[in-house]
């Protein structure tokens, strides 16, 4: 299996990832207060969206890399 059968196998699966989920969440943690030995954390969820459009431009994308490896 080539690179680009590889990367074009990558991209169609997370361009279906994307569309499925939508996106994905993480959770930040920071440092609110530092009063001595004493730390306040605060934990913060971020949420990043995915595009539609970036799903479907990733499967199109990656169609075209595993058709076009092939004809060569």
């Amino acid at each position: 299996m080539s690179a680009n059968q590889i990367a074009a196998i990558v991209l169609i699966v997370a361009g279906i990832l994307g569309l499925v989920y939508g996106g994905f969440s993480y959770n930040k943690e920071t440092v609110g207060a530092k009063l001595g030995p004493i730390e306040l954390k605060v934990t913060e969820k971020k949420t990043i969206n995915v595009p539609i459009w970036a799903g479907i431009g990733a499967i199109v994308v990656g169609g075209v890399l595993l058709v076009g490896g092939r004809k060569r």
